[in-house]
């Protein structure tokens, strides 16, 4: 297990960014990174695949509510989805490595890998891959996450140097209508945390109260949380949570 850095505990982390669609800042878009960056606040990113095997800075597996294209992102090539402005601002869709040059180290980036197979289940492992071989020059403090232990796991396998976390909840039927009952049940309880070499959680705030995340954080192991979105909430949430990824107000 490679411990998370401090600076990922130091200051509060943009939840995809620094975003405010009314200024056309969109979520996960280079704006919101830049407004980030001038802010000094952490970056929270999303990782989808392109059909190309390109690590894309997208949060949803479909096109539709961030662009005018529709279907999804793994079946366009990564030219094409550079192509795509986001919807309500100027921003094309970047890719990881894009993002990299942009932050250059300056702030922690947190990074979402997103489970490509609908389910939680078995990996392929492309987007870790390609994560990986994206950040193989990076040097800048990064730590990478999935709700997927398969995901974790495998990049541990891959790259054991870099710290890992697991996003973690209460796995209601709301939440994750996809991911069948008897696997939601199981993840609910942070079985994984120790198998995949976890060095944090990612918790939903909603839920911080639970005793596996009470358990976790007894052993000394640090606790983030999502998605804070107001100032009352994130004091709230600070009573727990060692750092929040917030949006919709400066935290």
């Amino acid at each position: 297990m490679t411990a998370l850095p401090q600076v990922f505990l130091d200051r509060p982390i943009a939840h995809r960014g620094y975003h405010d669609k009314a200024d056309g800042r969109i979520e996960n878009s280079p704006s919101a990174f830049a407004a980030a960056l001038a802010a000094g606040y952490g970056i929270e990113m999303d990782l989808q695949l392109s059909r190309d095997g390109v690590a894309m800075v997208f949060h949803d597996a479909r096109l539709d509510r961030l662009t005018s294209e529709t279907g999804a992102v793994r079946d366009r090539d990564a030219a094409e989805l550079q192509d795509m402005t986001l919807t309500g601002g100027r921003d094309t869709i970047p890719t990881l490595g894009q993002v990299l040059e942009q932050v250059n180290g300056a702030v922690p980036l947190l990074i979402e890998l997103k489970d490509q197979h609908g389910e939680m289940g078995e990996t392929d492992g492309a987007l870790e891959a390609a994560t990986l071989g994206a950040l193989s020059s990076y040097s800048g403090p990064v730590a990478l996450m999935s709700f997927n232990p398969h995901m974790v796991a495998r990049l541990a396998e891959l790259a054991p140097e870099r710290p890992r976390g697991l996003i973690t909840s209460a796995w209601r039927t709301v939440d994750e209508p996809q991911v069948p009952v008897d696997t939601r049940a199981r993840l609910a309880g942070i079985p994984d945390f120790d198998r995949v070499g976890a060095a944090f959680i990612s918790h939903d705030v909603t839920n911080l109260d639970a005793p596996r995340v009470e358990q976790i954080k007894a052993r000394g192991v640090p606790i983030l949380c999502w998605t804070v979105r107001s100032a009352s909430q994130e004091s709230q949430a600070r009573k727990i949570a060692d750092n929040i990824t917030f949006e919709g107000y400066a935290a």
